[in-house]
């Protein structure tokens, strides 16, 4: 009995020993700066750090869940693939994920797809593809720096957009794969994308002010402004609520365009500078970044906040700015400058308020 008894005891204990060091990874691998110091890497760099923040965070079902029912996302992607992947066709699928994009194009009739994912989520994506009957799909599990087919493909097809369009190393990783697997004239879907960062006035009801903008009931606050916080995460915002932000302060417009068919890593500049002139008076809480992917003049995906149609499972950011209110007519001047586009961290952001002219009638 006492022997049954510690059995039970010792599997039961190893059993919340394990669990617990799953959730003690999974909590440290959020936050790669302390992964980094607990689990050193043979390579550090700030790619190696993203491939293995990359392959826990898609395993994890409720990520693939928020993807899957994300309507305007798989509507868009269904769309594109019944439009540009015909039958015959020997395809890419970067980021298979449970393979839904490889099921889309295999049912088109694509003579071969390469599904290629290096997260755990792979083997979930073989069994899928079993029970709903795909045919012609490959799953690789490996980077996709490291993959090789046996002839050039006709198409990549990818999801690597992330809420500001290029944390998930979009161009780098498709474009080797478009240098050295694509044929000429191969297809890239989708391929073209516009990035945003407009100025916008957020729900009064919602805006958290910098502390230091703060008198509650007389309690001034802005003495704190002379020791404002260094860490670089302190000053953006995620949401995924449309509602959060009242109002675009001009007319939203494209800061940067790409191609996939055509651009490079080196291309994508390090330093934007634009203006926009305010046709919605009010007050600057930050800038709203998002983004659109076009495939036709009529199809295309975007993580606006007020877009009717945006894509829900993608956040937008907002890079906070100190308060300043604005008029009609006047004009901010926008300076964006980067260290590395994967790593909003290194992005910094400044502006110059050029008032409007108000001209007097002679009398």
């Amino acid at each position: 009995m006492l022997f049954n008894f510690l059995q039970r005891y010792s599997v039961g204990l190893c059993s919340m020993g394990q669990r617990a060091m799953g959730r003690g990874r999974t909590w440290l691998l959020a936050r790669p700066a302390l992964a980094a110091w607990i689990f050193p890497a043979d390579d550090d760099s700030p790619e190696a750090r993203f491939r293995e923040f990359n392959g826990w965070y898609f395993a994890n079902f409720h990520e693939q869940e928020k993807m899957l029912a994300d309507r305007p996302r798989m509507n868009f992607y269904h769309a594109a693939i019944a439009r540009h992947i015909q039958p015959g066709d020997r395809v890419i699928d970067l980021g298979t994920g449970t393979g839904i994009l490889a099921a889309f194009a295999a049912r088109r009739g694509a003579a071969h797809v390469y599904a290629v994912d290096h997260s755990e989520i792979l083997r979930h994506a073989k069994t899928l593809a079993v029970e709903n009957g795909i045919q012609n799909v490959e799953f690789i599990a490996l980077h996709s720096s490291k993959l090789e087919t046996t002839e050039k493909v006709d198409v990549i097809l990818h999801e690597q957009m992330g809420d500001c369009l290029f944390d998930e190393a979009m161009v780098a990783n498709v474009c080797d794969l478009r240098d050295r697997l694509l044929k000429p004239g191969g297809l890239i879907l989708p391929s073209c994308f516009d990035l945003y960062c407009e100025p916008v006035k957020l729900n009064d009801t919602r805006h958290v002010p910098f502390i230091w903008e703060l008198d509650v009931h007389g309690f001034d606050y802005s003495s704190l402004g002379r020791q404002r916080p260094q860490e670089p995460g302190y000053y953006h915002l995620r949401s995924c609520d449309p509602n959060y932000v009242e109002h675009f302060l001009g007319e939203p417009e494209p800061v940067l365009s790409v191609d996939l068919h055509t651009v490079r890593d080196a291309d994508v500049p390090l330093e934007l500078n634009f203006t926009r002139t305010v046709v919605n008076a009010g007050r600057l809480d930050g800038y709203a970044v998002y983004f659109r992917a076009r495939v036709d003049a009529d199809l295309s995906l975007s993580s606006g906040p007020h877009d009717a149609k945006r894509a829900p499972h993608w956040g937008y950011r907002i890079l906070r700015t100190d308060r300043d209110d604005f008029a009609v007519g006047d004009v901010i001047e926008i300076r964006l400058k980067v260290g590395r586009w994967p790593e909003l961290d290194t992005w910094r952001w400044s502006q110059v308020k050029r008032a409007a002219v108000v001209s007097s009638a002679a009398e």
